[in-house]
């Protein structure tokens, strides 16, 4: 039987202005209106998706030269909270979980504990957090930026904070007693005190217990961002050649990794970010390929433009005959942006820019590895069902706006293929978004 596979949609322009420099921009939708998210959100679960996942950054910058960058083609802003738009998706849909980007920089634990809880009892247990340790924001909330480890030792202690106050109450304080009108045992609720490296407070959490905690997702391909998921997350967001031997290779490194943490491996699901170009015939998809295979200098600056806003450094202005200087990133910049920047070079040294963003414009045919994103259905279905048979992969997430056009073009072919073969979901099972990540 055909491996079972789980998918996502990956919000990757977090709750902002969908369409923008696009066509389907004429389509009129207003992006600020939850409409538009709960008609996509709607189809998703029609598809048989788990989750749709919210990609967020808290800050445009601070400088006249970065903010330019975040806002000229809306890459990095304007971006409203994904978590006000979370509760307009529940009440849209019945079973597709919605994952937010939480940032603990941002969050007191508390705050964050209570509010979570609130939306989990909400949704049918149906939230996610998606933790990132992102440090760029941090002169927003009177903070000093974090090296890249410490940015993790921070958000490990939120995690820890979380769950404490989550489970301040044990699981049989309340009682719900109506002859005796006694709601709960407060004996069974238990005081908290933190006193960490970064937040200091005290408990108990006011919230009703939980009978499900939120599922905990994370990227990261560090060393210590996949030691972080490994100890913490139900979902890793990962980056890798979409080829058998880059698929197997990742996950077993993930899954050894969460197996030293204590866990048991398939406490994890690794999926795998992608975006594919689905083409109607194999003809238009080669033609797809070969328009992009010789790139001008105008499409290489606009993708130095957009690759600027995540790096939060200005790459527009760089000799495009002369190797990049990895030093010209601060240490808050992501190490897995910058080398998804880097692609399939070892380092930035000996090569000339063009051919680093020339690998960005190249487009390649599904199967051809990382860069291989354009082919028909048909192709793409049989790259996730070998993906699944030969390296066991856990499922994908597509990467893209979230708006109709988008998710019917990538989707409209693709879905009726993928459940004919048994690999995406006809239905859901009951408890929730963990139950669904774990029902295979």
């Amino acid at each position: 039987m055909t491996k079972p596979q789980h998918f996502g949609w990956f919000l990757s322009r977090g709750f902002g202005p969908h369409g923008w420099a696009r066509p389907y921009w004429q389509w009129n939708h207003d992006w600020k209106r939850p409409d538009l998210y709960q008609q996509s959100a709607r189809e998703l679960e029609q598809a048989g998706f788990d989750f749709l996942l919210i990609e967020d950054a808290l800050s445009v910058g601070i400088s006249p030269a970065t903010l330019d960058l975040r806002v000229r083609k809306a890459y990095g802003g304007p971006k409203h909270d994904p978590w006000t738009l979370a509760p307009y998706l529940f009440a849209a849909t019945r079973h597709l979980g919605v994952i937010p980007t939480a940032n603990p920089a941002a969050w007191h634990p508390y705050t964050a504990a209570r509010q979570f809880a609130s939306l989990q009892h909400l949704s049918g247990d149906r939230v996610g957090l998606n933790v990132v340790t992102d440090v760029g924001s941090a002169h927003h909330f009177g903070q000093e930026r974090l090296p890249h480890d410490a940015a993790y030792d921070r958000a490990q202690e939120w995690l820890d904070a979380l769950r404490l106050l989550w489970r301040s109450w044990d699981d049989d304080a309340l009682i719900l007693d109506t002859e005796t009108e006694i709601y709960a045992d407060g004996t069974k609720i238990r005081a908290v005190e933190h006193r960490g490296a970064y937040w200091s407070f005290d408990g108990p959490l006011n919230a009703e217990p939980l009978v499900h905690e939120p599922v905990i997702a994370s990227p990261g391909g560090s060393p210590r961002g996949i030691g972080f998921a490994a100890a913490n997350s139900h979902i890793q967001l990962a980056l890798s050649n979409l080829d058998v031997t880059a698929i197997r290779a990742y996950r077993e490194r993930v899954r050894a990794a969460t197996v030293a943490a204590g866990r048991d491996a398939d406490a994890i699901k690794t999926l795998f970010v992608f975006k594919p170009i689905v083409a109607a015939s194999v003809e238009e998809a080669d033609r797809i390929v070969a328009a992009s295979a010789d790139p001008d200098d105008a499409a290489l600056r606009a993708v130095a433009e957009a690759w600027s806003s995540d790096l939060e450094t200005d790459l527009t202005v760089l000799d495009l005959d002369r190797p990049l200087d990895e030093g010209i990133f601060g240490e808050h910049v992501s190490q897995g942006t910058i080398k998804g920047l880097r692609g399939r070079f070892d380092s930035f040294a000996d090569v000339p820019f063009r051919e680093i963003l020339a690998g960005k414009a190249r487009l390649g045919r599904i199967g051809d590895g990382i860069s291989g994103t354009v082919g028909t259905a048909g192709e793409l279905a049989d790259l996730i069902e070998e993906l699944g048979e030969e390296a066991d992969n856990d499922g994908l997430i597509f990467s893209g706006d979230l708006h109709p056009v988008t998710v019917h073009r990538a989707l409209d072919e693709l879905v009726p293929i993928l459940r004919r073969r048994g690999i995406l979901r006809d239905d859901y099972v009951a408890g929730g978004l963990a139950a669904n990540l774990d029902a295979f």
